[in-house]
């Protein structure tokens, strides 16, 4: 297998935490955003979208969405479980990974990429020059408190967003929740459950991948 990474941003993150806690080894190769490598003629011919994270699979197929990675390595190495052993876990896990990518990750990309000046012609990821709209900026702030307040409310009742066990849910939510950062958003204060629960995950040594 072939990784295609890039080390700063939160969505190849997103495998790579899942490849770290699956303890696979890859060969993993950087692709830098910000000279632009990944709009450029070879990695292109890769993935005509543009994007990171890429999987390469042993039997050459291309992979360029973080459900898919998981799927495809969930199946080649089921332990540990990260998408559930049981059918309702498995629900639960698929269900709480779409809340965080919708209502978590969409309004942090909505608010960076509508507002940072080296995001000019870049509001929305790929090859298409999409222009900046300022108010989606807001919006995407305006969703964020919302998203945390979710996250709190089912924290106080579960451990892990899906359950007991941590899983591809958790590691979403995660990854979206520290990249708030760089629009410069945190978990609320008085926001206990959702703090205990980024900390842990914080502390699992996929977060340091």
């Amino acid at each position: 297998m072939i990784f295609y990474d890039c080390a700063t941003a939160p969505s190849p993150r997103r495998a790579r935490m899942f490849i770290a806690e699956k303890g696979i080894t890859v060969e993993t190769r950087q692709i830098d955003l910000r000279t632009g490598e990944h709009l450029g003629a070879e990695f292109l011919a890769l993935n005509p979208r543009g994007t990171v994270p890429v999987l390469v699979t042993d039997d050459g197929n291309v992979l360029t969405e973080n459900l898919g990675i998981a799927a495809y390595l969930e199946a080649r190495h089921p332990e540990p479980p990260l998408i559930g052993r049981t059918p309702d876990e498995t629900g639960l896990i698929w269900m709480w990974t779409a809340i965080c990518e919708h209502q978590g990750g969409l309004p942090v990309a909505e608010a960076l990429r509508n507002s940072s000046p080296a995001m000019k012609d870049r509001a929305l990821p790929g090859p298409v020059p999409y222009a900046q709209i300022p108010e989606l900026a807001e919006r995407g702030r305006a969703r964020l408190g919302v998203f945390f307040d979710l996250l709190e409310e089912r924290l106080s009742e579960s451990r892990f967003l899906a359950g007991d066990s941590f899983s591809l849910a958790d590691l979403t939510g995660y990854v979206f929740v520290d990249f708030a950062r760089i629009v410069k958003l945190r978990i609320p204060e008085g926001h206990t459950a959702s703090q205990d629960w980024f900390d842990r995950i914080a502390a699992r040594p996929s977060a340091q991948a």
